[in-house]
């Protein structure tokens, strides 16, 4: 499991320090209204949402080849849970922009999905 990972890593750690930077330019340049959660807060969420989810993702790859489509589903699913749970606060707050602070959550969620989703398929496909 550790091979793997540290690729993942070596990939990851910058794809996420980037986006992070870019995200932290734009909402402290552009972003006039008041948001709930800050982007360190944000990326905090998805990085370790994202490094949770692609080490059980290795764990049952090498446990259970089988199945780790099926995890990968299940985590996903779990992850939006989180997320929505996560923004709850946001959302009951009448201080804060709702729709600013929506935007600044999931435009990252879905790029780190779609980054585990290109991760994901390569374990798949590694095992055929």
């Amino acid at each position: 499991m550790g091979r793997p990972f540290l690729s993942f890593l070596k990939v990851f750690l910058p794809f996420a320090m980037i986006l992070f930077a870019i995200q932290f330019y734009i909402v402290s340049h552009f972003v006039e209204v008041p948001l709930y959660y800050s982007t360190v807060s944000n990326y905090a969420f998805h990085i370790l949402a994202t490094l949770f989810i692609y080490s059980i993702l290795l764990f049952i790859n090498h446990n259970f080849k089988d199945k780790t489509g099926f995890t990968f589903m299940g985590l996903g699913l779990l992850k939006m849970l989180a997320a929505v749970l996560f923004l709850l606060p946001a959302l009951l707050d009448d201080e804060v922009s709702i729709f600013a602070q929506v935007i600044a959550f999931f435009i990252p969620y879905f790029i780190f999905l779609i980054f585990e989703t290109t991760f994901a398929v390569r374990l798949i496909n590694h095992n055929k």
